[in-house]
């Protein structure tokens, strides 16, 4: 593996839809992503509080009848816990019936009950096959969570070729997990040639969409000139992509391009400050190696002035962080 390559992904829970040195982002299970659940419930009643109990009877009516819509919507409100009492199994019941019917959500959230063990022992090779079904129905986030069983050999024999068939089937449809695994699947060799060009390619596709580690490895591959020319420039533009997004090693890798003069004008102030705000991002490393050695190189008023941007900054990512809360 090369040196920088940032690793991992999440396993798609209720979906709907880092830096230089093998930093690590681990495979986990059972964590969700994204809560396709409670924000379907808002699409469908618009509040929790628009759950009336003439609601919940006339979808129970609706659902008992056969209605696959409305045994999903149950399955959903016996999962939350909205207008019925909390209860797993009566969710899996009513997901399932929806789910034998084809409704693709109920399939999905039918595997990843399975794969959390909600209501149900926990089952991977049952998680598969739900996640199978709305896979086959061209459900991206239920594709995605394909791939990492493959990936993992978590209900399926393990099989990368497998792993990147489903990966880039949800790839492109703009799963940014899935564009992400497949570029660094490419980018390690992992169960296919090592492909630098087709690393690019869909870290690229993942970047554009505000992946930090998709951005910080794309900085790596513009600066090494890894399946693109070498372009320092564009190195620059991507590693503070991600260091805006409080990626603490890109915000170091930056200082040192700002130290040096790689793909910027060489800037001592701009350099220690973006030290400063990877140490206050969490960087414990870029204080030894970086701050107090250049804290000596620079006047009373480059550093006040350093201190100054670097407030700023910090500032700035705090604010995009709200923004995107």
């Amino acid at each position: 593996m090369r040196n920088g390559v940032v690793q991992g992904a999440q396993y798609q829970g209720w979906g709907a839809g880092n830096g230089e040195g093998s930093v690590n982002i681990s495979w986990r299970k059972n964590s969700p992503v994204m809560l396709f659940s409670r924000t379907l419930l808002i699409v469908l009643w618009l509040a929790v509080c628009a759950v009336t109990a003439q609601d919940v009877q006339t979808l129970l009516e609706t659902a008992a009848a056969g209605d696959a819509l409305a045994q999903f919507k149950v399955g959903l409100l016996y999962e939350e816990g909205w207008g019925v009492p909390e209860d797993d199994a009566e969710a899996v019941k009513w997901y399932r019936k929806a789910a034998e019917q084809g409704h693709v959500r109920a399939q999905f959230n039918l595997g990843v009950i399975y794969d959390a063990g909600a209501g149900v022992p926990e089952d991977d090779a049952e998680a598969e096959k739900w996640f199978r079904k709305a896979a086959e129905q061209g459900f991206s986030s239920a594709q995605f969570n394909l791939g990492l069983m493959y990936n993992n050999g978590w209900g399926v024999p393990a099989d990368n070729a497998e792993a990147v068939k489903w990966y880039r089937k949800a790839g492109e449809q703009g799963h940014v997990q899935a564009q992400f695994n497949l570029a660094l699947i490419y980018d390690t060799g992992t169960g296919v040639p090592e492909d630098d060009a087709e690393a690019v390619k869909w870290y690229r596709k993942a970047a554009e969409q505000g992946h930090i580690p998709a951005q910080f490895n794309l900085a790596r591959m513009y600066r090494n000139g890894w399946g693109v020319p070498e372009n320092d420039a564009d190195a620059v533009k991507w590693f503070r992509k991600a260091a805006m997004q409080g990626n603490a090693i890109a915000q170091c890798r930056l200082g040192t391009m700002y130290d040096t003069g790689e793909g910027v004008l060489e800037d001592d102030v701009a350099a220690f400050a973006w030290y400063s705000v990877a140490v206050a991002s969490g960087n414990a490393l870029a204080q030894f190696l970086f701050v107090d050695g250049k804290k000596e190189t620079l006047t009373p008023t480059q550093l006040e002035n350093s201190q100054a941007m670097a407030t700023e900054i910090l500032e700035q990512i705090r604010e995009q962080k709200r923004q995107n809360e």
